[in-house]
C-alpha cells in the first residue's frame, strides 16, 4: 500500500519527535541495535497499512488529545457469546448499546484459544484469529467500522503477561527449541539462584502453586505465575518485545482503538526481585505508549493494576512521560460493597478523598462489577482504628452476600478461597446482590422496591464519581445470577461463572412495561447516562470533593466546573435519612424529580440519592 507525501510527513514527524528516547530506553534494555532496526522499519509498515479513516481519526485525536477525559465516554464490557453469539451479530445490537449511552464497548476475551473455558479466554493461541464459534479478523474489522460511524470506541483484552501453552511458541518449545525456550521461563531445576518460588507472592496457589509447572517431556520447570496452561513471557528477550508490539499494531490496524492491558504489573520477572511492579515494566510501558503514538495516536491503553489508586498512579506515567491514558479503580469497586453490608460510607469517603486530590489528568474506570470476582482488599489498617478486625470481618462480608448476615437481601457466592490467607473472593450480578432476586423469589413488591432503588443509587454514585462509568452486560435489566453453570463440567467449579450469564433478550421486551423491573432500571441508567453527558460538570476537569452529610449511611459529593455545581447525596442505609448539609449559595433543581429546593438538611429515602444542581450563571431553566 502506497501513502501521501503528507502521510509520510505526518509519519516522520511523529517518529521524529520519539525516536531519542526510544532508542535510548530500548537499547538500555536490550542493547540491540539490530532488533531496534527492525522495530523501526516494522512500525513505518504497519503506519503505511493503517486505512485512511483511521489515519484522520487519529490525527482528529492528535488535536484533542484528552478527548477521553471528559464526560462522554460511558464504557459497557461483555462477553460476544453471552450477548449476541458471534461478532456479526454485534453490528445489530449496536443502537441499543445507543440506547443506554454506551460508546466504549469493551468485547471480553475472543481469540483463538485451546478452550474459551480456560481462564475465561485469556490462555492465547494466536493473538490474530478469533475463536472460529465468534467470527473472523474480517467480522472484527466490519465491527469496528460501524463502530466508528456511530462515534463507538472498541475496547479488547491485550494479554502481555503470557501465552497459552497452546501457542506456536510454546509448542516449539516443548520440542527443545532453545530460541523458543528463550521467551519463556525455564529452568532445570529448582536450586539456587532460581528460586522463583520463594520470591514470588503465590498469586493463585490453586491454579499455579508455587508459579512453576514441571514439564515432564522436557524435565524443566516452566514459569505460570497464574494458570499452569499459561506461560509467562520473557520480556528480556527483545523478539518477545517487538513481536508482541507487532501483534498490538495489527490489532490497532484492525480498528480497536482501546487496549485494556491484562496484569502489567507482572511484566518483567528478574532473579532477586518479588516479580511485581518491577521498574522496567514501566520501560516497556513507555516504549509501548511511544509505538502508538507514531503509528496510531488515537488508540488508548487502559492498564489492569490491581493495587490502592495512590499506588497505581505510577502506571500513568509522568506529564513528560506518559505511559497508560487509564486504569481501573479496583479499590474503591471493592469499598463500595463494604459500604453496602456495613451502611457506613466512613471508609469510601476516605478512599474518594485521596481520588479527589489525585492530579486531574488521572482518568479512572468505576465499576461495580466486572467479569471477576470481588476481593476483600480493604483499608484494614484505618478499618482497625474503628475496631475492625480484617479477618472476621471479611468473614461478616462474605456471610453478608450470601443473605446470612446484617439483614441483607443479597443472593451470591463464594469463590476462590486462598488457603495461605483464608480469603475468600465473591461473586454475583448487581441486581442479585442488592435484592432483587429475593425479592422476586419471595414475590415481595416493597422489598423489590428497596432493591431496585439500590441498585440505582449505585449506579448513580459510579457516574458520580470521577472517571469513566463502565456498565456491564445485563446490569442495565437487573438481570440476576445465572446458576445454569453447575450443570456444565467444565465450569462447575469456577463461580464466576454466575454472573456471566447469557444476555437475556427476551428481558428487553419488558423494556415497554413501565411497572417491570427491566424498564426501571433500563430508564433510571439510561436517564443518569444523559444527565452526565448533558452537564459540564461532570467534566474530568472539575473540581471534586466529599461533602460531611454528619450521617454514617449517606455519602456526599460536590462537582464544580465552569459556574455550575452538583450535589449528590447516596443513602447506603435502608432507612430514611437526612443530609445536614448547610449550602448558602441559593436554590437548586433536583435532576431526577425537577423540585427546587435549597441544599440544606436534604431528607433522603432508604437506599435511595439525590442530585441537586446550581448554575450560577442560571436562575431558572432545568
Amino acid at each position: 500500500m502506497e501513502i501521501t507525501k503528507r502521510e509520510e510527513q505526518i509519519f516522520e514527524k511523529r517518529f521524529e519527535k520519539y525516536d531519542e528516547e526510544l532508542r535510548w530506553l530500548y537499547m538500555e534494555l536490550y542493547d540491540n541495535g539490530d532488533m531496534y532496526g527492525e522495530l523501526c522499519h516494522t512500525m513505518r509498515k504497519f503506519y503505511v497499512d493503517r486505512g485512511k479513516e483511521l489515519k484522520q481519526l487519529d490525527e482528529e485525536r492528535e488535536v484533542s488529545s484528552d478527548w477521553y477525559r471528559d464526560n462522554s465516554l460511558q464504557g459497557m464490557m461483555l462477553y460476544i457469546e453471552n450477548f449476541t453469539g458471534t461478532i456479526q451479530g454485534m453490528e445489530e445490537k449496536l443502537s441499543y448499546l445507543e440506547q443506554i449511552g454506551s460508546n466504549l464497548i469493551h468485547l471480553m476475551p475472543f481469540f483463538d484459544t485451546d478452550s474459551e473455558k480456560a481462564d475465561g479466554g485469556y490462555a492465547i493461541k494466536d493473538y490474530r484469529k478469533v475463536r472460529k464459534d465468534l467470527g473472523t479478523i474480517e467480522d472484527l474489522r466490519n465491527l469496528a467500522k460501524k463502530c466508528r460511524t456511530k462515534g463507538m470506541n472498541l475496547c479488547c483484552d491485550f494479554v502481555m503477561n503470557h501465552t497459552s501453552e497452546k501457542h506456536d511458541w510454546a509448542i516449539k518449545a516443548k520440542q527443545g527449541d532453545g530460541e523458543y525456550m528463550s521467551r519463556y521461563f525455564f529452568y532445570d531445576s529448582y536450586e539456587e539462584p532460581f528460586r522463583f518460588d520463594q520470591m514470588v507472592p503465590q498469586i493463585y496457589p490453586a491454579t499455579a502453586p508455587g508459579n512453576f509447572t514441571y514439564l515432564k517431556e522436557l524435565e524443566h520447570y516452566v514459569m505460570t505465575t497464574f494458570y499452569r496452561y499459561e506461560w509467562d513471557l520473557n520480556y528480556q528477550n527483545p523478539r518477545v518485545f517487538n513481536e508482541m508490539m507487532y501483534n498490538f499494531l495489527f490489532l490497532a490496524n484492525c480498528g480497536i482503538n482501546v487496549f485494556r492491558l491484562d496484569g502489567i504489573s507482572y511484566l518483567w520477572k528478574e532473579v532477586g526481585t518479588n516479580c511485581r511492579n518491577h521498574p522496567k515494566v514501566h520501560t516497556i510501558l513507555r516504549m509501548m505508549r511511544m509505538i502508538s503514538e507514531i503509528v496510531c495516536p488515537g488508540v488508548l491503553f487502559l492498564g489492569e493494576v490491581v493495587m490502592e489508586p495512590e499506588r497505581s498512579v505510577s502506571y500513568f506515567g509522568t506529564k513528560e512521560k506518559p505511559e497508560c491514558h487509564m486504569l481501573y479503580n479496583v479499590t474503591t469497586m471493592a469499598t463500595t460493597w463494604h459500604t453496602v453490608a456495613t451502611r457506613d460510607v466512613v471508609l469510601l469517603k476516605t478512599q474518594l478523598d485521596v481520588m479527589n486530590q489525585l492530579p486531574k489528568e488521572y482518568v479512572f474506570l468505576n465499576y461495580l462489577r466486572c467479569h471477576d470476582d470481588i476481593g476483600w482488599g480493604l483499608d484494614y489498617d484505618m478499618l482497625l482504628r474503628y475496631g475492625i478486625a480484617e479477618v472476621t470481618h471479611k468473614e461478616y462480608l462474605n456471610e453478608y452476600f450470601l443473605g446470612n448476615a446484617g439483614y441483607s437481601n443479597s443472593r451470591g457466592e463464594l469463590n476462590r478461597e486462598n488457603s495461605s490467607s483464608g480469603d475468600t473472593k465473591f461473586c454475583g450480578t448487581t441486581a442479585s446482590l442488592c435484592g432483587i432476586e429475593k425479592a422476586l423469589e419471595e414475590n415481595n413488591q416493597p422489598l423489590m422496591k428497596q432493591a431496585i432503588r439500590l441498585d440505582l443509587m449505585l449506579h448513580a454514585y459510579m457516574f458520580m464519581q470521577s472517571g469513566v462509568p463502565v456498565l456491564y452486560s445485563g446490569d442495565e435489566i437487573g438481570q440476576m445470577n445465572d446458576y445454569s453453570y453447575k450443570e456444565n463440567l467444565e465450569l462447575a467449579e469456577d463461580s464466576r461463572y454466575l454472573h456471566r450469564g447469557k444476555f437475556l433478550w427476551e428481558k428487553v421486551e419488558s423494556l415497554n412495561d413501565e411497572s417491570s423491573v427491566e424498564y426501571q432500571l433500563f430508564q433510571g441508567i439510561k436517564n443518569l447516562s444523559e444527565i452526565r453527558k448533558k452537564h459540564i460538570a461532570f467534566s474530568g476537569k472539575a473540581d471534586v470533593w466529599t461533602m460531611e452529610t454528619w450521617e454514617d449511611g449517606i455519602l456526599g459529593i460536590g462537582r464544580y466546573y465552569q459556574g455550575e455545581k452538583i450535589i449528590g447525596l447516596f443513602n447506603f442505609s435502608e432507612h430514611g435519612k437526612t443530609a445536614w448539609i448547610e449550602e448558602n449559595d441559593g436554590l437548586y433543581v433536583d435532576l431526577i424529580t425537577g423540585e427546587q429546593r435549597e441544599a440544606q438538611s436534604v431528607p433522603v429515602k432508604g437506599h435511595s440519592f439525590r442530585l441537586l444542581v446550581h448554575d450560577f450563571e442560571k436562575t431558572e431553566g432545568y
